[in-house]
């Protein structure tokens, strides 16, 4: 009788044994599995459309930046380029954001002007052979209405402090002094492209002077400049992204988060950005404007 008790006494002790340590160890493999969910993410941002503000993408950069669970960022560009100064910004905190973690551009069907100043802020620029990208300068567009007027027998007048205060004004043409000002601060500002290129992708300034004259290229022709790293589509930036983090298997995407009230804020101020560029307040941009249907028929895959 004491054997057999002592026998069931032992057996009752190795199942409670084998119980806990099989509950501590799904436990610490749940927890593991937990960890690598939390931890294998890549954070992606969008930038679509002309750029006329960088307040909602400049914070997400920010947030991304500062949350340790998305180990590298992926700037998804489709956009011809838009004012300097919000293009400007988005590139700085980019560079800011290199020095902790990864960052990859990843340009869809247009990433030109001041989207090609953005990416190369980043890392890594992954791009389509076909994509349309560099048109590395800068544009300021005037309307003049000044025939239309004297035909309709409207004359506007202006009082001014200043003799270049109305300068631009859409019922007068410019003087060549007035023009000379404008050029000046167009080729600053081109330099200023240029430099932020040169910086950024790690190529002379003289070679970016070389093609910093506007001309649009392919994303085949931009790899050979030098001006992209990688043909790819995004997938392909992903995995990059995965390699330059050292992530090893399946990763979470983490988009911002919608926001229906900053989305609609971002419609109507480029609906605005659009409406200024044909009054008398003139808009200076890092902007690549697209040729007309016709035009561009011929290099479409239809």
């Amino acid at each position: 009788m004491p054997s057999r008790r002592s026998f069931f006494h032992t057996f009752i002790l190795l199942l409670i044994l084998a119980f806990f340590f099989t509950t501590v160890s799904l436990l610490i493999l749940k927890k593991r599995s937990l960890s690598l969910s939390i931890s294998n993410k890549i954070g992606v941002i969008p930038i679509e459309g002309v750029i006329s503000d960088a307040m909602t993408i400049t914070k997400y950069i920010e947030k991304f930046r500062k949350d340790d669970s998305i180990k590298a960022i992926i700037i998804r560009i489709n956009s011809p380029g838009g004012s300097v100064a919000p293009t400007q910004e988005i590139y700085r905190e980019i560079r800011k954001t290199i020095k902790k973690k990864k960052v990859i551009a990843s340009i869809g069907g247009v990433g030109a002007s001041g989207a090609y100043y953005i990416a190369s802020a980043a890392n890594k620029i992954v791009a389509n052979p076909g994509t349309i990208t560099g048109s590395i300068g800068v544009i300021m567009d005037f309307i003049q209405i000044r025939e239309l007027l004297n035909k309709l027998g409207i004359k506007l007048s202006a009082l001014k402090s200043g003799k270049f205060k109305d300068i631009g004004a859409p019922y007068r043409e410019m003087t060549e002094e007035e023009k000379k000002l404008i050029m000046d601060m167009l080729m600053e500002v081109k330099e200023q492209f240029v430099q932020a290129v040169a910086r950024g992708r790690h190529i002379p300034v003289e070679k970016v002077e070389k093609i910093a004259d506007g001309r649009i290229l392919l994303g085949s022709q931009a790899k050979r400049l030098g001006l992209v790293d990688q043909l790819g589509n995004f997938q392909d930036a992903v995995e990059l992204a995965k390699k330059m983090a050292h992530i090893k298997g399946s990763v979470k995407l983490v988009y911002p988060r919608a926001d229906g009230i900053s989305f609609l804020n971002r419609l109507i101020d480029g609906a605005v950005h659009r409406l200024l560029l044909y009054t008398s307040f003139p808009i200076l941009e890092y902007n690549f404007s697209f040729p007309t249907q016709n035009r561009l028929r011929t290099i479409m895959l239809d």
